[in-house]
């Protein structure tokens, strides 16, 4: 018996639904009725021999089978748009300059420059890794052509991208709430999530003393997990091995984080605009396992 293969345009469905949350609302997002939308998924249903939904009330809710399902339609359709892209597009080359700090780039950057490599193997990619507000100084020079940076470390220049809420991070192995005054380590006076952590802690009575103070993220971290001192990270940046810290632990909520993509006017070709729109869409639907309270 042959083996049914997947419809991408009922694929592309599941995904207007998973991210809409209706399927009236996933019925504009890919220009069908709601009767198409409907006997779609039932086709879709068909297909694998499993129920992807279920009913919650008037909603339609997707199964543990429909969430499966799902993880595989969006690496299916980011394959076949990479695949039209390489195909179809007129293969570019040249040099792009991107700078973006240390913490950013370790999370980020390797998924994105694989996809990119994929689908334009001829473009250069030279990386530096600098604070936010010194990547912005050198985007006004135009000694970048782009550059991932913290959106208030710059004068609020550049594009939003992406938003995080900040987390309180320690290490799993010690406690530090019951002290009497809070170590912290964060990043240089300039850094606005050194800004956020002190102003909380401030505005609720807290003491603390900064005891470690470093431009590197790997630096900070080091000092959380050996039990010396808590920080603030992004929640993208919270992975296994670490605490995220809760009021419990009188630690105070903090705002969120905006990451801004920074261009060099002067220095547009299609080749940096190529990069530019793939990082773009890259930290637009990046997913991350957000990592429980404790």
């Amino acid at each position: 018996m042959a083996t049914p293969v997947l419809d991408a345009d009922q694929l592309k469905t599941l995904i207007a639904i998973a991210d809409t949350g209706s399927f009236t609302r996933a019925a504009d997002e890919v220009h069908k009725t709601q009767a198409a939308v409907s006997m779609q998924m039932r086709r879709l249903e068909d297909s694998v021999g499993r129920r992807l939904f279920t009913k919650n009330g008037r909603r339609n809710q997707l199964t543990g089978d429909g969430e499966h399902l799902l993880e595989y339609a969006r690496r299916i359709i980011t394959l076949n748009n990479e695949a039209l892209t390489v195909l179809s597009e007129p293969e570019l080359a040249g040099h792009v300059r991107i700078g973006t700090p240390d913490d950013y780039a370790e999370r980020f950057l390797p998924g994105i420059f694989a996809r990119f490599a994929r689908t334009h193997p001829l473009v250069e990619v030279e990386i530096l890794c600098q604070a936010s507000r010194s990547l912005m100084e050198l985007i006004n020079q135009g000694e970048l052509d782009l550059a991932i940076a913290t959106h208030s470390d710059c004068g609020v220049h550049g594009e939003v991208i992406r938003r995080e809420r900040l987390c309180w991070v320690g290490s799993p192995r010690h406690r530090l709430e019951a002290r009497e005054i809070l170590p912290i380590a964060l990043g240089p006076a300039t850094c606005s999530w050194r800004h956020s952590a002190t102003k909380a802690l401030d505005e609720i009575n807290r003491p603390y003393r900064i005891l470690y103070t470093s431009p590197s993220a790997t630096a900070i971290v080091a000092a959380v997990m050996s039990g010396l001192a808590v920080t603030v990270l992004p929640e993208s940046a919270v992975r296994a091995g670490m605490r995220r810290l809760g009021k419990e632990g009188r630690y105070p909520e903090l705002p969120t984080c905006d990451i801004a993509l920074l261009r060099a006017s002067s220095n547009a070709n299609s080749t940096i605009d190529a990069l530019a729109d793939h990082i773009v869409g890259s930290l637009n639907n990046l997913d991350f396992a957000v990592q429980p309270w404790m």
